[in-house]
């Protein structure tokens, strides 16, 4: 990594300031000679300059320029940070001349990659920093800054560190047994630390699971048969007039979506196509869309009108969310019922009409009763970030329990090793220790430019 590259840093567009990022051995000297103020190569590190970028003699914009000499920086490389003034123009004119003087384009994610790559931060705190300009909600937020700050990674650290004390003790038990200050290895004193290490990496990925909410919202479809007030429902939730209401069924014809914040948690609400039978080409096309996303939802929504008998329609959609967490709203509630509420037993119910604002709020309270959002809130969150991260755990979880098996059946210790540097190894995975370029290219290929 001896070239230097650049980027724009801030979202592409108009605004009041823009910060071309600049980083490598030549930072300082490329941005030097297209700036008239300080030297900035005399200058103190982690200072801020007055002056002008310029081409030719001539000023091209007013700027503050920051100075950060290495390894203190986000990269550990020397970086400078041209603050310009926010318009299109002027900030790829800066950025043009940027790499006219040496620089070369930064790929997507590549400040960051290049942290991780100089040991600035592990792979958990990389990905977590695209959770953290991702995140949706407050609880997004929080679970992704004890990613950024490394918490993450030293849970992952504590459990190696575990295993390798237990393999080196293996190892001095099979290398040198006639080591008197050794301590005895047998399969009895290698189990409870196996089952402490399992009752650990289980705990981590209970709570990153739980903590999945937290990040990514909760993925909610609203669906029924036409015209049974889904439209209206997700207005209702939204608190704006996000769907057309009318009386016709089958008004909605393609998805609407929308976004509310429960208990800290994003809901990303989606009103489907009115399920039916149907010979229309155009309205058959919105029921199969609807019908798919069904099995893709964290919540379904399913809404049915008291004043109707539940017919054939109603029973095939009932099986359809059989196998999801779903929330019934018999809407409607204000009309004669024509409605048996008994197919409807084990699952959570709602009743609610077009006025009734406690039902909504009581559908809101569902929600939160369903995804125990109340405690999600409170729990202090330190979780794998993504399924990447949850898989791995899972893996090395698995080959933890594969040992504890062996220790149970009372295996050779030097069997029972081979399960714990799978684990060990499959670990060091989540957090960079061991990798291929392959992944790193593909995860860092995720990033936006100028991160």
């Amino acid at each position: 990594m001896k070239d230097t590259i650049a980027a724009i840093s801030t979202t592409l567009g108009v605004g009041a300031i823009a910060i071309i990022r600049v980083s490598g051995e030549d930072a300082i000297s490329i941005v030097n000679r297209i700036f008239k103020g300080k030297n900035l190569s005399q200058v103190e590190s982690h200072t801020i300059h007055y002056g002008h970028i310029v081409e030719n003699g001539e000023n091209v914009d007013e700027v503050l320029v920051s100075v950060m000499k290495s390894p203190k920086t986000f990269t550990t490389e020397d970086v400078v940070e041209i603050n310009c003034h926010g318009g299109i123009a002027t900030t790829n004119k800066v950025l043009e001349l940027v790499l006219e003087n040496g620089a070369r384009m930064a790929e997507p994610g590549e400040f960051t990659k290049r942290a991780f790559l100089n040991g600035r931060i592990d792979l958990t705190q990389a990905e977590s920093v695209m959770d953290l300009i991702n995140g949706k909600s407050e609880q997004a937020r929080k679970v992704a800054m004890r990613g950024v700050d490394g918490e993450v990674g030293n849970l992952i650290r504590m459990l190696r560190q575990q295993m390798l004390e237990l393999l080196a003790a293996i190892e001095v038990n099979i290398d040198y047994p006639e080591y008197e200050d050794a301590e005895d290895m047998t399969t009895n004193k290698i189990a409870p630390v196996l089952k402490s290490i399992q009752e650990k990496l289980h705990h981590i990925i209970e709570q990153s699971e739980n903590g999945a909410i937290l990040k990514n919202g909760i993925q909610t479809v609203i669906v029924g048969r036409p015209n049974v007030g889904k439209s209206s429902i997700l207005n209702r939730l939204l608190k704006q007039d996000k769907a057309i209401v009318t009386d016709i069924a089958g008004t909605t014809r393609d998805l609407v979506e929308g976004s509310i914040t429960i208990s800290g948690v994003a809901l990303d609400i989606i009103d489907t196509a009115g399920i039916r039978d149907t010979d229309n080409v155009v309205e058959k096309i919105g029921v199969d869309k609807s019908l798919s996303l069904i099995p893709k939802a964290d919540l379904v929504i399913a809404v049915f009108n008291c004043n109707e008998v539940f017919n054939e329609e109603d029973k095939e959609l009932l099986k359809k969310i059989d196998a999801h967490k779903s929330i019934i709203v018999l809407n409607k509630n204000d009309l004669p019922s024509k409605i048996d509420e008994s197919v409807f037993e084990g699952y959570a119910v709602v009743h609610t009409n077009t006025k009734d604002v406690d039902g909504i709020d009581t559908l809101r309270n569902k929600i939160v009763e369903l995804f125990h959002l109340d405690q999600l809130e409170k729990n202090d969150y330190t979780c794998l970030s993504n399924i990447r991260q949850i898989r791995l755990a899972k893996e090395a979880y698995q080959s933890i329990l594969n040992a504890v098996s062996g220790a149970e059946q009372l295996l050779p210790p030097d069997m029972i090793e081979i399960d714990i540097k799978d684990a060990w190894s499959t670990l060091g995975e989540i957090i960079g220790e061991t990798y291929s370029d392959e992944l790193i290219d593909q995860l860092f290929s995720q990033f936006c430019l100028g991160k």
